[in-house]
């Protein structure tokens, strides 16, 4: 073997090597367009879609397959959705890194390549909140989650271990192979899964099984920049409200 090659690569081949299929076969039922020979030799990039079918179909543990673990086969009843990448700043500490709307559509292909998440941009927040647990920001993008998140509007999640560990019913930062999601989550106690569903009605609910699931965080709070907007619609809640409590005193009083 090459040793000039990642250890990813030489796993990959090792896979197929194992299974004993030819490297067309190989790549048919990886669902890979180009030969699998391609990325044993370093062409092609090793794609997060093509990691997630290993999982998927053989059970390969992704961590085993970059050199981050001896176990080799994953149960696929329990699915690893920790951050695999975080980046630190000069003190050691975790930083909090800004996933805009452009990023997020290579954070699925790239969710292991340190120096990909090195470029993106870093804060921290001297809070006790967002201390001892790993977050990140992820920009909203589209209607899907309107009213109670806007376009352009931030989320703040922090990372699970487990589909155990989120809560049911909380807003989640999805990573999927192919997309970064932000929606409602609903455990599905049957199939393991989990529901994604949108605010807006006019989105359909998504389902997706346990070793779909790349990464999840838990949005704990958001960063808006709308607040002429929220102030309007808290007053516009007041007045309903007034109106609704006016209405119940007439009631009252006719009785």
């Amino acid at each position: 073997m090459n040793n000039s090659l990642s250890i990813e690569l030489l796993r990959f081949k090792q896979v197929r090597e194992d299974l004993k299929l030819t490297q067309s076969a190989f790549a048919e039922t990886l669902g890979i367009s180009s030969s699998a020979s391609d990325i044993e030799r370093g062409r092609t990039k090793l794609q997060g879609q093509t990691v997630m079918k290993l999982l998927q179909e053989f059970n390969i543990n992704p961590l085993w397959l970059y050199g981050e673990s001896n176990k080799k086969y994953l149960n696929p009843n329990t699915t690893d959705v920790m951050p695999k990448v975080i980046t630190v700043d000069n003190t050691g500490n975790e930083n909090i890194l800004m996933v805009n709307v452009k990023a997020a559509a290579g954070y699925p292909d790239n969710i292991r390549d340190q120096s990909w998440f090195e470029e993106l941009p870093a804060f921290s927040i001297p809070l006790d909140r967002y201390r001892n647990a790993s977050f990140r920001s992820f920009q909203v993008e589209g209607d899907s989650m309107m009213p109670v998140l806007k376009p352009g509007e931030w989320v703040m999640g922090k990372a699970v271990s487990s589909l155990a560990d989120v809560t049911d019913g909380a807003i989640c930062v999805v990573i999927l192979s192919d997309s970064v999601l932000v929606k409602k989550i609903q455990k599905d106690t049957k199939s393991k899964g989990l529901s994604l569903i949108s605010f807006n009605p006019e989105y359909p609910v998504i389902k997706v099984e346990a070793h779909q699931l790349q990464e999840l965080w838990q949005v704990n709070s958001k960063i808006t920049f709308d607040l002429e907007s929220n102030i309007s619609n808290f007053f516009s809640q007041q007045i309903q409200q007034s109106i609704e409590e006016l209405k119940d005193e007439i009631r009252s009083l006719k009785g």
